[in-house]
């Protein structure tokens, strides 16, 4: 059998018409159906029509058709749903004006039956050429060579979309061959001109009745358990599953620098996140617009995986600036590429620089003069910073603190410290560390006006972040290496950059002044699953499991809330509000002193002087006020 050979470029079914091409054929069609409606109203006998009135009738109709249509092709693309729509009001309009200039003349332009007759007749006519223009293009569009037969899984509206993807691409190397549904009420469903050929659980069978290569998952709301289901019944059917993503995460695709339009591109790869969940985050667009809209917000540690992601959403709501600030110059750049497209490097709101430098904060927020502040700079990997802390000591705590301090001086209305779920129950020097942050910030907050809200966010691991287990893996994997997991217990949570920050954003908006919003990052993972997954994700034959030990520091189970903290959530169902013990205020001044006895002679003592102020009582930081051992 000879392939199908795809349309040039050039085709002429697929090039765009000239305007007059569509009206001349409607107008031929109103023609053609008047005149023979008319002649056969009077047994064919030409001779007995009203000539004059005929001739009337068609240019009043012509006049009427060609001036309505003139402003449909302004609004609706031809032959879309919604011209046709607007087609058959328009030729309703006409009908009635049809036979009212019959029924009111004298003799009658047109025979009464006829003047009801045509416009049905007539529309008729018009909707067939739109529909041999829409086969005329999909033909013109047929697939290339090297298509590969595709079932769509899933006949709602996503099953419609995806479809329409393929068939709308000429690039198109995806052809879809039939629909799977579990709805018993869609078994005799047609769509597209493709029957639903069984359920989802049929694949295997139907993918081999129909020689199909490639699987869809067109649910977007699809949740973990389908996705894992349609994942093990694709292996089984041996053909690659590709899905379609939730309406969101194809805008955003659209909205990024380069961003193309969502055809057969946006059927993409299986990805770790729909295994894990793709939960709908429910935000306040007005809320968070509300208070970044017009604002100069600043952004430290812009160039990270959070910092870099906040910045992409944030651009969405129109700041007035948007200042970014890390120490890391190609993390600068590349940012600043997915905000705007250029990374000319040479904008005032991109600033490189080390909140540690001394009298670097305070020279940012005088310059600056921001309304928001998003601090998402930090050391973030637990081992590190067990074995240096006092790095941890001197990025986490101590330039937070000076960061704080220099934002209520220069009366900075709403900051929001990025936290992390080992801040709950601390047993490390990162946990430690970023549980005394909140502490700290909760305390500047305490001095400051109402009208000021200083909080802490507190979530999991972020997929894909640098540094992550997950690029660990991929290393491991492509290098042909044993995946090195601590326990075949550890569990984790995990949420996307994208659902984080989401939240962050929102959380910025409903917290008050003092708490911790922690925030809900579903049910935690099995690590050891979540490598064996990725490995069969990415094609790897099951990997070689190797278990190292539980490390200094780490717990095989996360928590996102202190055994002493209540799970309240009075605002949004996925996050909750705790409030963050208050420390001394003399504290302040200890954290300076001891952050220059740290930079003069580090003697060690800093872990144990994080621990105890970490954990101490509310209002009990004097004891911290001179570092001991």
């Amino acid at each position: 059998m000879s392939q199908p050979v795809p349309a040039r470029p050039g085709h002429l079914l697929t090039r765009a018409w000239p305007r007059w091409l569509y009206l001349a054929g409607d107008a031929l069609a109103w023609v053609v159906t008047l005149t023979v409606l008319t002649v056969a109203r009077y047994d064919l006998s030409f001779a007995r029509v009203n000539r004059p009135g005929l001739a009337l009738a068609v240019g009043l109709v012509l006049l009427a058709h060609v001036g309505g249509s003139l402003v449909l092709r302004r609004r609706y693309r031809y032959a879309s749903t919604d011209e046709v729509v607007a087609l058959s009001v328009l030729t309703g309009a006409v009908a009635a004006a049809l036979v009212l200039a019959s029924a009111l003349t004298e003799p009658r332009v047109l025979p009464l039956s006829v003047a009801l007759a045509a416009p049905a007749s007539a529309l008729l006519a018009m909707l067939t050429l739109r529909w041999l223009y829409l086969r005329g293009r999909r033909w013109a569009r047929r697939p290339p060579p090297d298509v590969r037969r595709t079932l769509v899984l899933g006949a709602g509206a996503g099953g419609a979309q995806a479809i329409a993807m393929m068939l709308g691409d000429v690039a198109s190397t995806l052809r879809p061959v039939g629909l799977l549904d579990d709805d018993p009420r869609r078994r005799h469903l047609r769509m597209s001109g493709l029957r639903v050929l069984g359920t989802i659980a049929d694949l295997p069978e139907v993918a081999a009745a129909t020689r199909a290569q490639v699987a869809v998952l067109a649910i977007p709301s699809a949740t973990s358990e389908q996705v894992a289901r349609a994942a093990d019944l694709a292996a089984e059917a041996g053909v690659t599953l590709k899905v379609l993503p939730p309406a969101a995460e194809i805008l955003a695709s659209r909205r990024a620098p380069g961003g193309h339009a969502p055809h057969v591109s946006a059927l993409r790869a299986l990805s770790l996140e729909d295994l894990l969940g793709r939960r709908p985050v429910d935000t306040d667009v007005d809320s968070i617009a509300g208070y970044l809209d017009g604002r100069t917000v600043l952004v430290t540690g812009a160039g990270g995986s959070i910092g870099s992601q906040l910045c992409r959403e944030i651009a969405r709501f129109s700041p007035a600036r948007l200042v970014m600030t890390d120490r890391d110059e190609s993390a600068l750049h590349a940012v600043q590429l997915s905000v705007d497209g250029q990374a000319m490097l040479d904008s005032e709101d991109l600033v490189l620089g080390d909140l540690r430098t001394p009298g670097f904060v305070d020279r940012l927020v005088a310059r600056h003069r921001p309304d928001i502040v998003f601090h998402a700079a930090a050391l973030k990997h637990l081992t590190l910073t067990e074995r240096f802390p006092e790095e941890a000591f001197l990025t986490n705590v101590a330039a937070t603190a000076t960061l704080l301090q220099a934002c209520a001086a220069a009366d900075v209305e709403r900051f929001v410290h990025i936290s992390t779920d080992k801040a709950a129950d601390p047993a490390s020097v990162l946990g430690f560390t970023k549980r005394l942050s909140e502490r700290v910030t909760a305390t500047v907050a305490a001095g400051l006006p109402g009208t000021s809200r200083y909080i802490s966010v507190r979530f999991g691991n972020v997929l894909g972040s640098r540094g992550s287990a997950l690029t660990t893996f991929a290393a491991q994997l492509e290098a042909g290496l044993p995946l090195t997991i601590t326990d075949p217990a550890m569990t984790r949570y995990f949420m996307s950059a994208h659902e984080a920050c989401q939240l962050v954003l929102q959380a910025g908006a409903i917290g008050r002044s003092g708490e911790v919003l922690v925030l809900d990052m579903g049910e935690p993972h099995n690590v050891e699953d979540l490598a064996r997954r990725f490995a069969a994700l990415h094609g790897y034959p099951a990997p070689e499991v190797v278990y190292t030990r539980v490390r200094s520091g780490e717990k095989l189970v996360e928590a996102r809330l202190g055994e002493a903290e209540q799970d309240h959530r009075p605002v949004h169902p996925l996050i909750s509000h705790v409030r963050a013990p208050l420390l001394d205020p003399d504290l302040l001044p200890a954290i300076a002193e001891l952050r220059s006895d740290v930079l003069a002679r580090p003697d060690g003592s800093v872990a144990a002087w994080l621990r105890r102020v970490a954990l101490a009582p509310a209002l009990a930081g004097a004891a911290g006020r001179r570092r001991t051992s």
